[in-house]
């Protein structure tokens, strides 16, 4: 009897804030159906996720996000008061640093890149060597939200500015399929998540932590579009981003086909829901079984 063939991929995870988050369930089901992935190319969300998962870390990533509530991920929003952002984004990173440690990406056992953008000059910049961080924080930094990252003499933002979906860098990888995943596909039937109460952590109320608690509800509020319609000022940044990157996806998809793209519909989730964790990566599985099925039963 001929020995099963392990199929070896290059992953391409594209960028969307919360949705990004479908990324875990999809690598969940490639692990659990026999795919090896080789080499991993993100953006964004996308190169969160794939920088942990090519340094061995996104279970940790993964349990952590899982825990996470409302007032968690307001509070890792650092101010940046009178900055080139709204946020600094040093909060988070932290967190994200304790949570694995330092790495290099020329050290990690799955070949690793991170697209961001030289806002200067208005380039794609390819992040595959050097402090895993480093590239993750270059690749996040969305524009007016978070600062710009100082990386070797260049002014680096969010990849989704020129390619949320960053095929290019697998070109010259030597696996049999290329799967991309793009969280700006065209909103479908699939069912609405909704969300799972979590119990907030209590605190005793003190006059520091009723102001804090305050600052927090009103941020809370900003974010949250009261009505339809009635959208606050982060509702249309994030909105505006995201419709930029929807139109600059379907032109990269079509210019650079991979073998396999997986599609996560653009309204599943908010950009800052990440929150909903376990429900957008039970939705990223089932996404993956609906597309990879129809290889697996060819292979078979």
């Amino acid at each position: 009897m001929t020995e099963k063939h392990t199929p070896t991929v290059s992953l391409v995870l594209g960028s969307g804030g919360a949705r990004g988050l479908t990324h875990i369930g999809i690598i969940d089901w490639l692990e659990e159906n026999g795919f090896k992935i080789e080499a991993i190319a993100g953006c964004s969300m996308g190169a969160l996720i794939g920088g942990f998962y090519a340094a061995g870390k996104l279970d940790t990533y993964t349990a952590w996000v899982r825990e996470l509530n409302k007032t968690d991920v307001i509070r890792y929003l650092d101010l940046s008061y009178g900055g080139p952002g709204l946020f600094k984004g040093e909060r988070i990173i932290k967190a994200l640093q304790e949570l694995i440690g330092e790495h290099n990406i020329e050290d990690l056992p799955i070949a690793f890149t991170a697209v961001a953008t030289d806002i200067e000059n208005g380039k794609e910049c390819w992040l595959n060597e050097g402090p895993l961080f480093d590239a993750i924080r270059a690749s996040m930094a969305v524009p007016t939200l978070f600062t710009p990252y100082e990386y070797k003499g260049r002014k680096l933002v969010d990849g989704g500015l020129v390619n949320p979906v960053p095929i290019a860098p697998t070109f010259q990888n030597d696996t049999d399929l290329t799967i991309a995943v793009t969280l700006h596909a065209t909103p479908d039937s699939t069912p609405k998540l909704f969300e799972k109460p979590k119990s907030e952590k209590a605190l005793t109320e003190t006059p520091y932590r009723k102001r804090i608690t305050q600052f927090i509800d009103e941020l809370q509020k900003t974010l949250t579009p009261k009505k339809k319609g009635n959208m606050g000022v982060f509702d249309i940044v994030l909105r505006s981003f995201d419709t930029m990157q929807n139109t600059i996806a379907r032109l990269k998809l079509a210019a650079y086909s991979p073998d396999v793209i997986i599609e996560i519909p653009k309204d599943i989730s908010s950009t800052y829901e990440f929150y909903r964790a376990e429900e957008l990566i039970e939705l990223g599985k089932q996404k993956a079984e609906e597309t990879l099925s129809q290889y697996l039963s060819e292979e078979t």
